[in-house]
């Protein structure tokens, strides 16, 4: 009985490190993009993957027909919410509760960035996204477009890169 039990244990943790080895570098970028962080400095991006993934690894076994990397994506998306709203909740004022110096992200509201990293980085829906945060579709979709207007408002005009021409130079 300990022998069965100690092989479905590895072959569980085998599983699970491939699976994270595949996954971790999107997962800490989408954390990273959350969190505002610049890109040599993450430790809030990565504390928020630690906690998805330790939660996905707990419930390994119950996944069953669930993709591990949704189950993962939704935990990171879940902790993420639960931490801005906590730290708002607690009346700490950083700039959108994101933390100082980040990048083009930087300037959204925590929900604004976890919609916005949802739908345009990580490739869901608005009824995805909005089934996984619990809010109603059109909410979804009008923080999606709050969001990339303050981006094109803040976004800083100029020449862009490939010899594309920029917004500034016309038709």
């Amino acid at each position: 009985m300990r022998e069965r039990r100690a092989t479905t244990d590895r072959r569980r943790a085998r599983e699970f490190e491939v699976f994270a080895a595949g996954a971790a570098g999107r997962l800490l970028h989408t954390a990273a993009l959350l969190t505002a962080e610049p890109p040599t400095a993450t430790p809030r991006a990565q504390r928020l993957l630690v906690a998805a993934l330790a939660r996905t690894y707990a419930q390994w076994d119950h996944l069953h027909d669930e993709d591990p990397y949704d189950h993962a994506r939704r935990e990171l998306a879940l902790r993420f919410a639960d931490e801005a709203w906590r730290v708002r909740w607690a009346g700490a004022r950083t700039a959108s509760g994101s933390a100082p110096g980040g990048g083009l992200l930087h300037g959204l509201g925590a929900l604004e960035r976890l919609v916005l990293v949802l739908r345009l980085y990580e490739g869901l829906t608005e009824e995805q996204t909005a089934s996984l945060l619990g809010l109603p579709e059109d909410r979804a979709r009008a923080l999606c477009a709050r969001a990339m207007a303050t981006l094109r408002r803040t976004t800083p005009r100029g020449p862009s890169p490939a010899g594309l021409p920029s917004r500034e130079a016309g038709p």
